[in-house]
């Protein structure tokens, strides 16, 4: 056993010797695997890093003093402009640098420039760490040798192959050129904004001093912070943003000994807005568009410059409608401007594409200015209800044009918004509290809707909500929408593009030297149905057709807008109204203008507020001249329906309601009406209509029946022996007595049933007729009895003259005309009743039923006057017969 188990041991010990000679052979074998990978891929990187180098771009020292022009062409490819001959350009030697400049320079860009080959390798290495502990681009690395080469020869692309020969050159320009001429190449070649060139342009167009002797240390500070973002940190248009960078550059000039801090702390105490120089006039074409297309390009293209970049830029510009723009906010503008400060922005855009056509940077605009078109960051009233409000309630409840919404006055969780004018107009359609810009309907609808909705709807139209919330303030602009004109005209462009967004564009595509093209337009993307698109358009020319925006109307245009202006309180309370805006649009165009007071909320008066209305207007006339525009076009999801009005929810109307009741509005295909409505009927004809006569009294008396009388009145008209039948009388009774019956006449009556209140068609007519008989012993020829052709009724009306006089009678109100009227010899005047009766046979004139008095044919010679039967007095004193003569009912 003992020798067994030693044998067990042994065998164990064997194993493990074994294990551990098969380690070591595998750990050399990975080890030279790593090694021969690591030199291959040193190899690699090598020989990839030589072919950069090999490929670099040699040193050029043209290129190193001067940047390549870029040009500008116009929509139609166009030469515009050359940018690099507007440059404005003024170069210093090392010797004109005063030290303090040199110093704020240094310490904000290099501060180790005198001391490193090119390259910064102790900065690199931090940039390397900070990148690593505060994610990537926290840091820079590039010293001013680099920016140079990078300025001067190489694009502005993040790649590998660009920073290798970058830095390679660096090095280079480092070995061939002094430290103080390459300082001087950076700060003659570097762009400091508002168009300025080189240190010594940017002291001249900031401060006006063209000596950098002459600089002060906030001035210098402000130069020196400006090159790294000349647009973000201009103090023309950002000062609160140029003072933060000086501090930050005074910071690093005290950090590295430059200054002290009491230095520092002085310099910080001045109002940059007193450092500035008034700005000039410089001449170039189209500025402010010009200065949105530089923006764009920056933007879209990673720091692109288009003043030295050698670009060939082809951009949306459309140079007519930009002159007429820019001479309607200049010195030959027809607009009756309040006073000098007063300030507007314009943006024309394209309604197909969204590429912008013109754009108005504000009266006067000088280069680099705050643009009033693209800058702006207003609230935009009432013109964002069709985008907060009418918009998505069409596009996701499928609203009708027609829909009714109660204005009336609304506390939603302590939100309770009133109208412009405080009214309440009850039950109105979509269409018309659009039109009329009700405030109350646009926050219901966008209640209903719910706001997560309406904004998601909004921001495909390009409108952003600060914080990302949107409140049912929005609804009527004044919530958490702030925006430009030009977002608020590709927005409404959408409309007129049958729901299709075009984010607004001012470059369609740029050469680049050496790198082929770059195109820049953006992608169009589906912001709504096509139905959304129309029904809202369609509401929107009824603001132009008889709703806010009539002022804005181009007759035969067939355009859609919109009116919106905000409301302020001031600190003592005052009511103000500091901003006024329109946008509208065609299926060619797209504007939108602002107008208000630039700095603090100032109010605008009522002439002012019509400014907008006025520009679109002028300017939509102009660049719409000479050119087809076709209308919108309805699209089969949407169809037009005749509803009648007043009914809810929309019913068709009856056979029996009246036109004037009757409107056209536009639905949904899935959402149109099919319930007709029961408001309007025809009314039952009368019954039992007889007609009798009363040879003791004679007169004739009318009789019927009607089942349900309240609310209807009965027409009656007679004919007599088969001649014109007209109106005797409307009344509410059910019976009339008719005096003054012709004898040996047939009287042939008509009854018709009439609404009080014009809720229903009349009845058929009913009808009876009646034979009065001739009187005993008359001549069929009483010519011969008379033949001097006298009446031989005359002596009976004159007799009835005398006992009656000027009868004056207020006959009541009479259902179809008030009455008061004259009632001459045969029912001459308004047969309706009206006023004063002088039966005088010798006037000879007969009324027309409708008050206007037809003059008869006198009768024949020898012929009797036929007698007219009387009809009856309703209310107020009846008048005596006539001698002779039957009971006037």
């Amino acid at each position: 056993m003992a020798n067994d188990s030693q044998s067990r041991s042994a065998r164990r010990k064997q194993i493990k010797s074994n294990k551990k000679g098969t380690k070591k052979p595998t750990f050399k074998r990975i080890v030279m695997i790593l090694l021969t990978i690591g030199i291959v891929l040193m190899i690699a990187v090598g020989g990839l890093f030589t072919y950069y180098i090999v490929t670099a771009p040699e040193l050029n020292e043209e290129q190193l003093s001067d940047p390549i022009s870029s040009k500008l062409y116009d929509k139609n490819g166009d030469f515009i402009t050359d940018l690099a001959g507007e440059q404005r350009r003024t170069k210093v030697s090392y010797n004109d640098l005063p030290p303090t400049l040199i110093d704020a320079v240094l310490a904000t860009e290099d501060v180790r420039f005198f001391e490193h080959i090119g390259i910064d390798f102790r900065r690199i290495a931090a940039a390397v760490i900070a990148n690593i502990k505060e994610g990537f681009g926290a840091e820079g690395a590039s010293t001013i040798t680099q920016q140079v080469v990078k300025r001067s020869f190489l694009s502005s692309d993040k790649t590998l192959k660009r920073k290798v020969q970058e830095q390679y050159l660096a090095v280079k320009l480092d070995q061939e050129y002094s430290k103080e001429k390459i300082l001087e190449m950076y700060l003659n070649k570097i762009y400091y904004g508002q168009g300025a060139y080189g240190v010594a342009e940017a002291a001249q167009t900031y401060f006006g001093k063209n000596e950098l002797s002459k600089l002060t240390l906030p001035e210098i500070a402000i130069l020196a912070g400006l090159p790294q973002r000349p647009s973000a940190y201009n103090p023309y248009k950002n000062p609160e943003l140029a003072k933060q960078r000086m501090s930050v550059v005074l910071s690093l000039m005290v950090q590295h000994g430059k200054i002290s801090e009491e230095e520092a702390e002085k310099a910080r105490q001045t109002n940059v807005e007193d450092l500035l120089a008034e700005q000039t006039e410089r001449e170039s074409p189209y500025k402010a568009f010009i200065d949105q297309v530089r923006e764009e390009v920056e933007a879209k293209m990673d720091g692109a410059n288009i003043y030295k970049d050698g670009l060939k830029i082809y951009t949306t510009l459309d140079p007519e409608a930009q002159k007429y723009v820019e001479q309607m906010l200049g010195k030959e503008s027809t607009i009756n401007w309040p006073d000098e400060k007063v300030e507007t922005g314009i943006a024309v855009t394209d309604t197909q594409t969204g590429a912008v056509r013109a754009i108005g940077g504000g009266r006067n605009y000088k280069e680099g200015n705050f643009n009033y078109a693209t800058d702006t960051q207003r609230q935009p009233g009432s013109t964002l209800k069709p985008i907060t409000a009418y918009g998505p309630a069409i596009q996701y409840n499928k609203l009708s044009t027609y829909h009714q919404i109660k204005d009336e006055p609304i506390d939603i969780n302590g939100y309770s918004p009133n109208n412009y004018d405080d009214r309440f107009r009850g039950w109105v359609s979509t269409r018309y509290a659009l039109s009329r810009s009700l405030n109350i309907p646009a926050v219901k609808t966008l209640h209903e809707t719910g706001i997560d909705k309406a904004q998601k709807f909004a921001e495909g139209l390009g409108i952003n909500f600060k914080d990302d919330q949107m409140y049912l303030s929005d609804a009527i602009g004044g919530g958490n929408a702030e925006v430009s004109p030009l977002q608020l005209s590709g927005a409404y462009a959408a409309f007129g593009n049958e729901g299709v967004y075009n984010e607004p564009y001012t470059v369609r595509k740029v050469e680049v030297p050496g790198q082929g093209t770059v195109d820049l337009k953006p992608e169009p993307k589906s912001a709504m149905n096509s139905y959304t698109a129309y029904m809202i358009t369609s509401m929107l020319q009824t603001v132009m057709s008889e709703g806010t925006g009539t002022a804005a109307n181009v007759p035969g245009l067939p355009e859609a807008g919109k009116t919106g202006t905000t409301n302020s309180e001031t600190d003592d309370g005052t009511d103000i109204v500091p901003d006024s805006w329109f946008s509208g649009y065609t299926t060619n165009y797209s504007i939108s203008i602002w107008t208000g007071y630039p700095k603090g909320y100032q109010n605008l008066s009522e002439a002012t507020q019509d400014i907008p209305k006025q520009l679109f207007k002028s300017v939509m006339s102009h660049i719409s001249e000479g050119t087809e525009t076709s209308d919108f076009q309805k699209p089969g999801s949407v169809e037009k329906v005749e509803v009648e009005e007043g009914s809810r929810p929309a019913k068709l109307p009856s056979p029996y309601t009246p036109e004037s009741r009757i409107v056209t509005e536009l639905f949904h295909v899935d959402n149109t009406p099919s319930q007709v409505s029961q408001v309007f009927q025809k009314l039952e004809p009368v019954q039992d209509l007889s007609a009798s006569y009363d040879t003791e009294a004679q007169a004739i008396n009318l009789e019927w029946g009607y089942e349900e009388p309240e609310g209807v009145s009965f027409e009656v008209t007679v004919s007599i022996d088969g001649g014109e039948a007209r109106q005797l009388t409307r009344t509410k009774d059910s019976t009339v007595e008719i005096t003054n019956a012709q004898p040996g006449s047939t009287y042939e009556f008509t009854v018709t049933a009439i609404s009080d209140n014009e809720n229903a068609e009349d009845s058929d007519p009913a009808t009876a007729s009646v034979d009065i008989p001739a009187e005993d012993g008359a001549e069929e020829n009483p010519e011969e009895d008379n033949p001097e052709g006298e009446n031989p009724e005359d002596e009976q009306n004159n007799e009835g003259n005398e006992n009656n006089g000027n009868q004056n009678g207020n006959n009541g109100n009479n259902e179809n005309n008030g009455n008061n009227g004259n009632e001459n010899g045969n029912e001459n005047g308004n047969d309706q009743g009206n006023g004063n009766q002088n039966e005088n046979p010798d006037e000879g004139n007969t009324g027309d039923g409708e008050g206007n008095n037809e003059e008869q044919p006198p009768p024949e010679e020898g012929e009797q006057p036929p007698e007219e039967p009387q009809p009856p007095q309703e209310g107020g004193e009846q008048p005596q017969p006539p001698e002779g003569q039957g009971e006037a009912a």
